[in-house]
């Protein structure tokens, strides 16, 4: 008798395959999770965390979205069916296997994904970055190839929203680095020149007399970063930092806004809310923290996990904001100067009154629904509400409605009425009314804007030979094994250095707005806390009819929304007829 192929190991009892919410029960799509075609777990020991990127690259099909993964050393692009039908693994797209250094993170171009054509960027454990195209199987370009700008794996990589050429990227040096995918990397190690110092911040631009990458160098806290995102209108960078702070930037004229303080450890993630108003992280002190974007100050701490959280995101499907305008913080270059912070702060202490007010008259009804995932194996859902969001103003009766309508588009518009979730689950704790210092005095920097229109015939660049490189080839270049010892020595001492600085920091801040102490801010409750796998979360996305994760033995896996019906076209004999759920 032949052997039954390999497959995962078998489930542990305590994982759970379904979770209810107020708004019904959530299931997941055994037919519909991704892994390697073996279906072999990922040997979890000096393995990089998975990571998922999402496209839709508007086939005019039902298959319009694309799924790119990375396992090990290991990198899938498939065509992603979520709830309507079931996987087949052995049909990807395209799929490399790198030599001599493992994927970290990747990012989609979502203004040039088409069809035809994907634009793809992946960072490396030894700090190069390579786009390519997984659909005409290209290998387009190589950054940093020869490790000449950073050698520390890269964090976090991410093309910037309105742009089709320029992405960022971090290391675990605690840089980032502003690239143009048409320019080239010089074939020296950069020279730099400061073009900004701030409060625990400095940003350089290359000496270079041509044009080429890197056009700017971020040196950011004392720490790794370790994830970075833009605000929805794409003008605002936060950065959560291994050294346990958050700080928010306005990119393009590279101030900073406003910081936090972890109540202890590094943060190792971030997220927005959908309309802008609330940034959540999370990291080594095992809670959630929600700070405020107008306020410049943390509103609520959720405890919930036991171990580091490793990804917080909202969910846009089911946060509901109502008679609410988005918050307006633009303005021209000219205005950036004091006048014009004054006025953005201005413009959002007015939106806070109003908020506040409408609230008051319980004309508001307010749900913030973001989730987070850990070490622990735990996925948590949380709910942000006006309950702690405005804790002196009274709550209505009227705002306990159970049910949600689900929208084609993220229900934060006032595209559509929706029903409201009740009051978040929280312990009364009192809130600190003090908030942050705004920003200091400064006149208009110099923007970055212009990167953003530039090309190839404006400026002369110094040619040199480019290096072809197959699809199954190694990037990793390692130098002498005296300077490694060298370079691990010094960094060693710096990461001394920066720890006893972190400490001291940190004593300063606990009971400040930065950092306020633990009953100090109302402490969230999670709606809900399953155990969802066997290894360690990575990844948690919310799409419009499903719930994504992924943990560190490489399995992605799809959890329908209520409601939701499903077409499992290659269900196997005996599993459940189509169009139900299993």
């Amino acid at each position: 008798m032949a052997e039954p192929p390999p497959g995962p190991a078998p489930l542990d009892p305590d994982v759970k395959t379904q979770f209810s919410t107020r708004e019904g029960t959530y299931r997941l799509l055994a037919l519909s999770e991704y892994s390697r075609p073996n279906r072999v777990p990922l040997s979890t020991q000096a393995s990089n965390p998975v990571r998922v990127s999402f496209a839709n690259v508007d086939d005019h099909s039902d298959s319009g979205e694309r799924i790119c993964f990375n396992v090990g050393r290991e990198l899938y692009f498939y065509i992603y069916k979520g709830v309507r039908k079931a996987v087949d693994l052995n049909k990807p797209i395209d799929k490399r296997i790198y030599k001599g250094t493992q994927p970290t993170c990747h990012d989609i171009n979502q203004l040039a994904a088409g069809p035809e054509s994907v634009f793809l960027l992946v960072g490396f454990t030894t700090g190069q970055v390579q786009l390519v195209d997984p659909v005409r199987k290209e290998n387009s370009k190589l950054f940093n190839e020869e490790r000449l700008i950073d050698k520390t794996r890269v964090t976090c990589i991410k093309w910037l929203p309105a742009s089709e050429s320029l992405f960022l990227v971090s290391h675990a040096s605690g840089q980032m680095y502003l690239y143009n995918e048409e320019l080239a990397c010089g074939s020296v190690a950069p020279g730099y020149t400061q073009l900004k110092h701030g409060e625990t911040f400095t940003i350089y631009t290359s000496k270079s007399k041509s044009v080429r990458n890197p056009l700017l160098r971020w040196a950011v806290g004392s720490g790794a970063i370790n994830e970075f995102a833009f605000s929805p209108d794409s003008t605002y960078l936060a950065c959560a930092s291994q050294d346990g702070f958050l700080r928010v930037f306005h990119f393009e004229h590279m101030e900073l806004y406003g910081s936090m303080r972890s109540y202890f450890g590094g943060l190792l993630c971030v997220c927005w809310s959908p309309d802008g108003c609330y940034i959540a992280t999370g990291g080594e002190d095992d809670l959630v923290t929600v700070w405020s974007f107008v306020e410049r100050r943390v509103v609520a701490r959720g405890h919930g996990h036991r171990s580091w959280v490793s990804v917080v995101a909202f969910d846009p499907y089911t946060t509901s904001i109502k008679d609410m305008e988005p918050l307006d913080f633009s303005g021209s270059d000219e205005e950036f100067g004091r006048e014009g912070v004054m006025c953005r702060q201005s413009r959002a202490n007015s939106t806070l009154s109003r908020l506040s007010q409408q609230a008051d008259d319980c004309s508001l009804s307010v749900t913030y629904r973001f989730g987070s995932v850990g070490h622990d194996t735990q996925l948590c859902l949380w709910d942000l509400t006006e309950d702690v969001l405005f804790p002196h103003q009274p709550l209505s009766h009227a705002r306990t409605q159970t049910n949600i309508t689900y929208s084609t588009s993220p229900i934060f518009t006032n595209s559509s009425p929706v029903n409201f979730l009740p009051r978040s689950n929280s312990l009364p704790h009192s809130v600190i009314s003090g908030r942050t210092k705004g920003l200091k005095d400064g006149g208009l920097a110099i923007g970055v804007g212009h990167f953003a229109t530039m090309t190839l015939q404006d400026h002369t660049r110094e040619r040199h030979s480019e290096k072809e490189h197959k699809r199954n080839c190694s990037i990793g270049r390692a130098s002498s094994k005296s300077s490694e010892r060298t370079q691990t020595s010094s960094s060693s001492q710096r990461q001394i250095l920066s720890l006893s600085k972190s400490r001291s920091d940190s004593s300063r801040l606990l009971g400040s707005p930065a950092c306020p102490h633990i009953d100090e801010v109302p402490l969230l409750e999670p709606l809900v806390c399953k155990k969802i796998a066997r290894e360690r979360l990575t990844v948690l996305q919310f799409l419009e009819d499903c719930v994504v994760t992924a943990c560190q033995e490489g399995f992605i896996c799809t959890w329908v929304r209520p409601g939701r019906s499903v077409v499992n076209t290659l269900s196997p004999p005996g599993n459940s007829p189509s169009g139900t759920v299993v």
